[in-house]
C-alpha cells in the first residue's frame, strides 16, 4: 500500500485560516504526506464527501495531570475533536512533590479544581517525585490524545518551602533561587512553560488559599526567569477578578517586559470587576504587542458557567447542617427523605454553614440559575427566567422553590449559573474578544470541576455558536474559527508540528458534519476511580477523530485506539 489512510473528497479547512478547498488527504507513519488529488493505494480509506476535514483541536487549558495517570481516555476534552492537551495550568498539579506533601497537594486539587480526595487517593500511582519523574511516568502511559505538560507554582512552591508555602510565608532568597531552578529543569525535560493563579477563589475546600495567592513580583520574576534561563516555555497567569483590572494586566505587562518571553492569561468579562475592565485589557495586548512583547489573553466562547444539582457538587442545600447528616446516602435514598415534609421544614428553616467563603458565594448564586427545559443547552438564559424570577412570580422564596425544583426527575434535575462573560445578559463582550489578534479561545478546563463545570464541549460549542449559527454581522468565518481551535492554539504554546492539514505535520484529524453538529445536555456517570461521578457532554456531528494516523473516534464512540502520547517540548525542537 502506498498510505495507511487516506480520506478522500472531504471540505478541507486546513487550519491556516485560508479558504476551505475540496480534496483528499494521506497519511503515512502518524504524518501527513499528501494534500488535494491524491492518487495511489491506502489500507484504509475514508469517505468524507460532504464533510469538513480540520486538523484535531489543540486544548491549552486543561488539567488532565491526574486523570492521565489513571485512565487512558481523556474525556470528556477526547470526544469533542481534540487531539492534544496541555495540563498543569492555574499553578496546580502533581509534581514536583514529596512524599509527605502529597495530602497537600490532592487537598488543593479538591478545592481549587473540584477534584474528591477520595478520587485522587484511589487513582493516583504517585510513582514520581521531581518533575523529570513525573514526565517520565506519563511517558509509560498509552492514551487516546497527545497530552503536554506545564509545571504549577503551587507544587514548586510547596516542594521548596514546605508547610510555609500554605502559610503564605515569604520566600527566601534561596527559595528563590530553587524555585528558578525547578522551573528550569522542568522545561528542559519538557514541560511547555510555567503557570500561577492569583484568584482569590482558588482554595482549598476548607476555605484555606492556594500557595501561590499573594505571592510577590520578586517570586514571579523568579517563575519567570526559570523560562530565561532554559531560553524557552511559556508563563501562564490566572489574574484576581476582585482586583483592579488595570492593575492586573500592569502586573502581567511588567513580567513581559522582564522576562521577555511569552505571557499566557485569562481574560474574563467579570461582572463588578473594579478598574477598567476586559476592553482595556484588549486595548492593552495591542499596545504590548505594538512594544515588541509576547502576550495573549485566553478567552472563553461562551459564559463560564455552573451547574447544580442533588447529584453534583453544589445545591442551595449543599452546606445545611440537615443536608450534610445525608448527603453521604445514594440519591434514591436522598430524595425519598427530602419528599418528608418535616425534614423539608427543618431544611428550609436552617441557612448554610461552611469554611469556605467560595462556597457560601456559589450557594447564594444559585438564586440566578436557570433550567433547560426542552432538553437541549441553553448558554445564553433569559434573566427574566432565573429561579429567583419564577419564585418570585409564584410567591414563594427562592429556598422554597428552589427545594421542588431540585426533587423533579427524581432528583436528577440540573440548574445552569452563567457566570463570568455574561454580565450584559448576552455574549456581545465574548464575541468582541473572539478573534482578536492577541487572544485565543480556550479555558475549556477539562479533567477538573467533575461536579460543578462542564466546559470541555467549548471547541464544538465554538463552531456550533459562532462558526455556524450566529448572525452574519457577527460569524466568525469557518476557517478562522478552524485556526483558532488548530494551528492559532498551537502556536501560543510552541507546539510547531501540528494544527495544520499539510505534508509534514501530524495526522491529527477530524471529519466533521457541519450542519449536523450539535452539544447534547450533560449527564452524570460515576466511572472516576472509588466509584466518583463526573459530568460528560457528548455532541452529535463529530464523524471521526484521528489521533497520529489512528481512528480514536467515530461518531462520538471509541474505537479502542490509544495512540497519545506525552509530546515533550525540548524534543520537538530537535525534530526541527
Amino acid at each position: 500500500m502506498d498510505f495507511d489512510l487516506v480520506i478522500r473528497n472531504g471540505l478541507i479547512v486546513d487550519g491556516s485560516g485560508n479558504p476551505a478547498f475540496n480534496g483528499d488527504v494521506a497519511v503515512r507513519n502518524g504524518k501527513i504526506v499528501a494534500t488535494g488529488k491524491v492518487d495511489g493505494r491506502a489500507a484504509h480509506e475514508i469517505d468524507a464527501d460532504g464533510k469538513l476535514v480540520t486538523p484535531g483541536f489543540v486544548d491549552i487549558h486543561t488539567h488532565f495531570d491526574g486523570q492521565a495517570t489513571w485512565e487512558n481516555r481523556m474525556a470528556p476534552s477526547s470526544n469533542h475533536g481534540v487531539t492534544t492537551v496541555l495540563m498543569g495550568n492555574c499553578g496546580v498539579g502533581f509534581a514536583p512533590c514529596r512524599p509527605h506533601q502529597r495530602d497537600m497537594l490532592v487537598k488543593l486539587m479538591e478545592g481549587v479544581e473540584d477534584i474528591p480526595e477520595v478520587v485522587m487517593v484511589d487513582g493516583l500511582p504517585w510513582n514520581w517525585e521531581t518533575f523529570p519523574d513525573y514526565l517520565n511516568a506519563l511517558d509509560e502511559r498509552e492514551l487516546d490524545v497527545d497530552v503536554a505538560t506545564q509545571v504549577p507554582h503551587s507544587a514548586v512552591r510547596i516542594f521548596v518551602m514546605g508547610e510555609r508555602a500554605a502559610r503564605h510565608e515569604p520566600p527566601t532568597a534561596e527559595d528563590l533561587a530553587q524555585m528558578r531552578a525547578l522551573v528550569k529543569e522542568a522545561i528542559e525535560v519538557g514541560a511547555f512553560g510555567v503557570t500561577t493563579s492569583r484568584n482569590m477563589m482558588h482554595r482549598t475546600r476548607a476555605g484555606e488559599l492556594a500557595p501561590s495567592l499573594h505571592s510577590e513580583f520578586d517570586e514571579l520574576c523568579a517563575l519567570i526567569d526559570g523560562l530565561v534561563d532554559a531560553k524557552a516555555g511559556v508563563f501562564q497567569m490566572i489574574p484576581a477578578p476582585s482586583n483592579d483590572a488595570g492593575e492586573e494586566f500592569s502586573l502581567l505587562r511588567r513580567l513581559a517586559e522582564h522576562g521577555r518571553r511569552p505571557v499566557s492569561f485569562t481574560l474574563l468579562d467579570v461582572p463588578n470587576q473594579p478598574g477598567p475592565g476586559w476592553r482595556a485589557m484588549l486595548r492593552g495586548l495591542e499596545q504590548a504587542r505594538q512594544d515588541g512583547l509576547q502576550m495573549r489573553g485566553q478567552v472563553a466562547p461562551r459564559p463560564v458557567g455552573m451547574f447544580y444539582g442533588l447529584d453534583l457538587s453544589l445545591h442551595p442545600f449543599s452546606s445545611h447542617p440537615s443536608y450534610k447528616a445525608i448527603a453521604g446516602l445514594p440519591l434514591a435514598e436522598r430524595v425519598d427523605r427530602m419528599r418528608d415534609p418535616a425534614f423539608r421544614a427543618q431544611l428550609l428553616a436552617e441557612t448554610a454553614e461552611d469554611s469556605n467563603p467560595v462556597t457560601l458565594a456559589l450557594i447564594n448564586a444559585f438564586r440566578h440559575t436557570g433550567e433547560w427545559e426542552d432538553g437541549r443547552p441553553n448558554y445564553e438564559p433569559d434573566r427574566a427566567s432565573s429561579m429567583e424570577a419564577r419564585a418570585q412570580a409564584a410567591g414563594q422564596s427562592v429556598e422554597e422553590f428552589a427545594y421542588d425544583r431540585l426533587l423533579q426527575d427524581e432528583g436528577r434535575r440540573m440548574f445552569y449559573l452563567p457566570a463570568a462573560n455574561y454580565s450584559e445578559g448576552n455574549l456581545s463582550a465574548v464575541r468582541e474578544m473572539l478573534g482578536h489578534p492577541d487572544t485565543v479561545m480556550a479555558l475549556a478546563d477539562g479533567g477538573a470541576h467533575y461536579g460543578l463545570i462542564c466546559d470541555s464541549s467549548f471547541p464544538t460549542y465554538y463552531l456550533q455558536r459562532w462558526a455556524r449559527d450566529a448572525d452574519a454581522d457577527e460569524r466568525i468565518e469557518l476557517p478562522q474559527a478552524v485556526a483558532e481551535l488548530t494551528s492559532k492554539a498551537a502556536a501560543t504554546i510552541g507546539l510547531s508540528d501540528r494544527g495544520l492539514i499539510a505534508p509534514g505535520m501530524k495526522a491529527d484529524i477530524n471529519l466533521i458534519d457541519f450542519d449536523a453538529l450539535q452539544l447534547r445536555v450533560p449527564e452524570i456517570v460515576y466511572d472516576l476511580p472509588a466509584g466518583g461521578k463526573r459530568m460528560l457532554q457528548k455532541v452529535d456531528g463529530i464523524v471521526a477523530t484521528i489521533v497520529n494516523g489512528k481512528v480514536t473516534y467515530r461518531n462520538g464512540e471509541p474505537t479502542g485506539e490509544l495512540p497519545g502520547r506525552l509530546v515533550r517540548r525540548n524534543t520537538l525542537e530537535r525534530a526541527a
